[in-house]
């Protein structure tokens, strides 16, 4: 059971966006003009910290690289002073900020029965909007994607 329960955890955090070539039911269909687009982005900084686990595991690595030095008293010296470095360049490497950017585009679609609707989703290169298309508003369960009618 505790398997199971980290895999639905750690999940989410690498799932990707709806891909266009996924089989999805969809709730509903709605067909529309765009009125206008604005292409964003949105940026999160994510704090990495290096956890104990790593940093034993870079004094480990560390100690027996030190161990290969010196004899008698210098081989224990090396050793530790290996165990120490290698620990605290794990800590020093493992602590940093990384900048994750979105690019975003927002639709704003008039339906065929006159109603606005506001869409923020993913950017696809592949399907770049511009004022006057004709598209489809697809609802699913779990959210919305603008998609070109063709």
């Amino acid at each position: 059971m505790k398997k199971w329960l980290v895999i639905l955890l750690i999940f989410p955090l690498f799932a990707h966006a709806y891909q266009r070539n996924q089989a999805r039911p969809v709730n509903d269909v709605v067909y529309g003009a765009v009125e206008s687009v604005r292409y964003i982005t949105q940026q999160e900084i994510i704090h990495s910290q290096a956890n104990g686990w790593h940093t034993l595991l870079g004094a480990v690595v560390g100690g027996l690289v030190g161990n290969q030095f010196g004899g008698g008293t210098g081989k224990e010296v090396a050793t530790a002073v290996g165990a120490v470095a290698g620990a605290g360049m794990v800590r020093h490497h493992g602590n940093r900020d990384t900048l994750i950017e979105y690019k975003l585009v927002e639709i704003l679609i008039k339906t065929d029965k006159g109603k606005l609707v506001d869409v923020i989703q993913d950017v696809d290169n592949s399907m770049l909007f511009n004022r006057g298309d004709e598209v489809r508003i697809l609802y699913f369960n779990d959210g919305v994607r603008v998609d070109i009618a063709y």
